[in-house]
């Protein structure tokens, strides 16, 4: 995994200007801490930050074609068939001086061009400078696990792994209108939105190019529909087959890997696979396996409607079970209230949180696991992909006509708490949701002759793989590449993904629970007890110290005359600070508490980033 920055420019030589990219490189030194690279012409300059993953001696970047310079890359992420590849390549008469995947993308893109992306399977994002026609290819993987964003100038373009390399750069300004504040307090999540003002995300399966004349976009992958005609047996097979492979192939690494590990069934699954392929191996030491825990979090739980019982029992016992180490990381108040560890997740998101402490436990967890893992596979995506929230089950949430996430928002007060603070009509979110809404049901696909329960519950799905599950990606992502931990997500594999969507409503449901498919595919691997748990989210802190804690944090702010108060009037802060003790213990992207914490981080934002609102 890596960072990339550039800066293409056709009306001037920018030769003279190499500082400004190596500044916008060096922001991304936390994706790659191991080497750096630029690259310059007078028309482009490619920079890039690496995490040696695979031929750590060899591999760096940018990387330039052999013999006749043809092509520029930088790139990240990883292409877990680029062993096949290599042999394809080599047959077509391509010559290799590395063992590395960036070569084997550099080499595929020379011989199909941009039709190289349809043929990489991985999670990855990679800028081309063409040197034959002086044309920049960006593109990203078909799901949306590797970030990649892009600005438009006079005369050409800037590009970034995240928005702070952009944004480094004196023609870019931070700037945030209407819009941009709706999509941040709306919990959307437009594809190809990026919140600041000419940032624009390239799409998951796209490639953008950028010609003297022109930008031009080309969907290469799309989520479609297709008849599903296996049997329930055959369909719960496949499933299991296919996630076997997945994980078996995002296990190869010149580095140590380990997985994260809940006690849900979508992190038990992949452990599981996981320790059974290093079995395979003949791996002499155990897979390492961590989850995360606030101190004293045993005696202080509680449940609610995203939380039935506590996580660590679980892990605990699916270690065991299959073979794997258990690494136990714990915190406290004090770990996800320390102001480094707050200013370190804002600098890695460039956006403030949204799911509150949640992000800040996220990026300890990875900060520990890198004292001992480069690598760690994660169960993201399978809650999307098999119907594991809530939300897919409540016939409220389901036949709501809107995003049906909105409904635990709803529920857990963060609507409320927003009508309070007075965002919810200075900023028209009813109407702005809406209108997205809207415009995402027209891109779902359909299956001619679906219709009730089966067609809403693909639409359904594909809200949540296009919008939930990209916002909890790029969370991920940013999240641990700070930490310089590269995260994989086998549910994340294409194949999986396709089979699976297009798999009936009530096959995912068959025995009337959540992710009826995937229990079935794990039965007889994982212990009946997690088979048997419901879904829980990543865990939150539910100490009332924390909450203490919280509210003296914005009664300073307030007595500061902070930032924040250009867009919310302090009496509308103080309205959430006036609810009684107790009312931000429940944490979680739908709460009141999330509303606060979003608050909190918003003042900072606008503080570290300069940022302009145009109201």
């Amino acid at each position: 995994m890596c960072g990339m920055v550039g800066w293409v420019g056709y009306d001037r030589d920018l030769l003279g200007h190499r500082g400004v990219v190596e500044a916008m490189t060096e922001t991304m030194v936390c994706r790659g801490p191991d080497d750096e690279g630029v690259w310059a012409s007078s028309h482009a300059i490619l920079g890039h930050r690496r995490l040696s993953i695979i031929d750590r001696e060899y591999g760096r970047q940018p990387m330039v074609s052999a013999r006749a310079p043809e092509a520029v890359l930088t790139y990240t992420g990883e292409v877990y068939n680029f062993r096949e590849l290599r042999s394809e390549l080599r047959g077509r008469g391509h010559e290799f001086e590395t063992r590395s995947d960036t070569e084997v993308v550099l080499r595929a893109y020379l011989e199909w061009g941009e039709g190289c992306a349809e043929r990489l399977v991985g999670m990855f994002a990679f800028a081309i400078w063409d040197i034959r026609t002086e044309t920049l290819v960006l593109a990203r993987d078909r799901m949306g696990v590797k970030p990649l964003y892009y600005y438009p100038t006079r005369d050409g373009m800037l590009y970034a792994s995240e928005p702070k390399g952009i944004l480094t750069h004196p023609e870019a300004r931070a700037a945030v209108d209407r819009d941009g504040l709706r999509e941040m307090f709306s919990m959307v999540h437009t594809p190809g939105h990026a919140v600041f003002k000419g940032l624009r995300e390239v799409l998951p399966g796209t490639i953008v190019t950028l010609s003297r004349n022109k930008i031009q976009h080309h969907r290469y992958w799309r989520l479609t529909a297709r008849e599903h005609t296996d049997d329930l047996d055959t369909t719960i097979r496949t499933v299991r087959e296919l996630l076997d492979e997945a994980v078996t192939g995002q296990l190869f690494a010149d580095v140590p890997v380990g997985t994260l590990l809940s006690g849900g069934l979508d992190s038990s699954a992949v452990t599981a696979f996981a320790c059974r392929a290093m079995a395979e191996r003949g791996a002499t030491e155990r897979l390492p396996a961590f989850s995360v825990d606030f101190s004293g979090h045993a005696d202080r739980f509680s449940t609610n409607m995203q939380w039935a019982d506590s996580d660590t029992p679980y892990a605990i016992e699916v270690a065991r079970h299959v073979g794997a180490e258990h690494v136990t990381i714990e915190l406290d108040n004090e770990d996800v209230l320390d102001p480094s560890v707050r200013e370190a997740v804002l600098r890695a998101q460039d956006l403030p949180i949204s799911t509150g402490d949640m992000e800040y436990s996220l990026y300890l967890l990875c900060h520990r696991l890198r004292r001992r893992v480069t690598v760690a596979l994660s169960g993201e995506a399978a809650d999307e992909l098999f119907g594991g929230y809530t939300w897919f089950h409540d016939p409220v949430a389901v036949y709501g006509d809107t995003f049906p996430w909105h409904d635990p928002f709803t529920k857990l007060g963060g609507v409320d708490a927003l009508r309070e603070v007075g965002l919810w009509d200075q900023l028209e979110l009813g109407p702005y949701i809406e209108q997205r809404y809207r415009e995402a049901l027209a891109e779902v696909p359909r299956l001619d002759g679906e219709t009730g329960l089966e067609a809403r519950m693909r639409e359904i799905g594909y809200l949540n793989l296009t919008r939930w599950e990209t916002f909890l990606l790029d969370r991920k992502d940013r999240v641990s590449m700070a930490t310089g931990l590269e995260v994989r997500v086998p549910f994340c594999d294409h194949r999986l993904v396709e089979y699976v969507f297009n798999a009936p409503w009530s096959m995912k449901n068959f025995d009337g629970r959540e992710k009826s498919l995937l229990r079935a595919a794990m039965r007889g691997i994982l212990p009946d007890s997690v088979l048997d748990r419901k879904k829980n989210p990543y865990p939150a802190t539910q100490d009332r110290k924390y909450e203490v804690a919280l509210r003296e944090y914005v009664q300073k702010l307030l007595a500061s005359g902070a930032p924040v108060l250009q867009l919310v009037p302090e009496a509308g802060i103080r309205a959430l600070l006036d609810r009684p003790a107790g009312s931000y213990v429940v944490g979680g992207p739908w709460s009141a508490r999330a509303v606060l914490e979003r608050l909190v981080e918003f003042n900072s934002w606008m503080s570290a980033y300069g940022v302009e609102l145009e109201l």
